[in-house]
């Protein structure tokens, strides 16, 4: 049995040396904060201004505890990750290294956020998807982060199947953009890269080829933007957390709230301000190939204790495979 997950580890940034002394903060928005030490001068990571800052000790405590105690899985592929730096430490220090084999190529989102793999199996043939770009816009990049793929090979070497992990764009739009046509915007993207998803699988996988696709992708699966990354090689994926069990129930909402979710099928709850009820969807979603079709039960979602999350927005889903 190979226990695959998928989990949004939100904002996992690397520790930063704050002994320096911060001269000046600029204004929001104007994209650089600088850092001056006694013999050198350097740029800080940021993101619209704002220093980038180190993910909360507590949060993840508790992401690395429902990795270790909780999801347990041989293969795990992970979105909003920093880089690899920190995902070996988080794996070294949080994990007690339960992950020897991980995967990871620096990405195109300017909040400096990849997709990963960490496996206990041994890993093979890695490919970055970062620089494919959409016919409808040739001169720009269609992915916001990547899509990875990651050959998972069996101890002897032999492959196990392939696992594709992404993470498609969001529904954020910026402030100042108009909100309509922000959303509008954000929709084609996804559309976009749905529509290369399934050129890439289909390029890259044989009909009758073992895969594997993961990650956030923003929008549940019957989603119209998600439509073309049900398919590859002409043939339908499955949606392996279409009927998943869950690791406790979710947590009632409060009185005026609404029901609550309406099925175990959701990984994120979004509550805006002013907005009822909650909206509860699965973001977080795992496709296998019809290859896999048979090979695959026990679909769990493991599921928070706080609205909020527990150490991220997003409850991490799992299947186990017979391979």
């Amino acid at each position: 049995m190979v226990r695959v997950a998928t989990f949004n580890l939100n904002n996992l940034f690397s520790r930063f040396n704050f002994q320096g002394e911060i001269g000046a903060i600029p204004p929001e928005g104007t994209g650089g904060i600088t850092l001056t030490f006694e013999q050198h001068h350097f740029a800080a990571r940021t993101f619209a201004g704002r220093l980038v800052k180190t993910k909360d000790s507590a949060d993840t405590h508790e992401i690395a505890k429902r990795i270790t105690e909780i999801i347990n899985a041989d293969v795990l592929a992970v979105q909003e990750v920093e880089h690899i730096e920190i995902l070996r430490e988080f794996n070294r220090e949080h994990l007690g290294n339960l992950y020897p084999h991980i995967a990871l190529v620096e990405g195109n989102d300017r909040r400096l956020i990849d997709v990963g793999v960490v496996s206990k199996l041994p890993i093979g043939t890695i490919v970055s998807h970062q620089t494919a770009v959409h016919p409808d816009v040739p001169n720009r990049r269609v992915f916001s982060r990547d899509l990875l793929q990651v050959e998972i090979l069996h101890n002897n070497g032999k492959k196990l199947f392939t696992l594709y992990n992404t993470h498609l764009k969001s529904h954020f739009v910026a402030p100042g953009e108009d909100p309509i046509q922000g959303a509008i915007n954000a929709n084609n993207s996804r559309k976009r890269q749905a529509e290369m998803i399934s050129r890439i699988l289909t390029k890259m996988e044989r009909p009758n080829g073992r895969f594997i696709l993961v990650g956030d992708m923003n929008d549940p699966p019957d989603s119209e933007f998600l439509t073309p990354i049900l398919s590859a090689n002409n043939q339908p994926l499955i949606n392996a957390l279409e009927n998943p069990s869950e690791t406790r129930p979710a947590r009632a909402e409060t009185t005026g709230q609404g029901l609550g979710p309406q099925s175990k099928a959701w990984t994120h709850r979004f509550n805006p301000p002013g907005e009822e009820p909650p909206r509860y969807e699965l973001f977080d979603h795992i496709w296998v190939s019809p290859s896999l079709a048979g090979k695959f039960f026990n679909p769990t979602i493991d599921r928070r204790t706080k609205h909020t999350g527990d150490g991220s927005d997003h409850d991490p889903a799992w299947i186990d495979l017979d391979l």
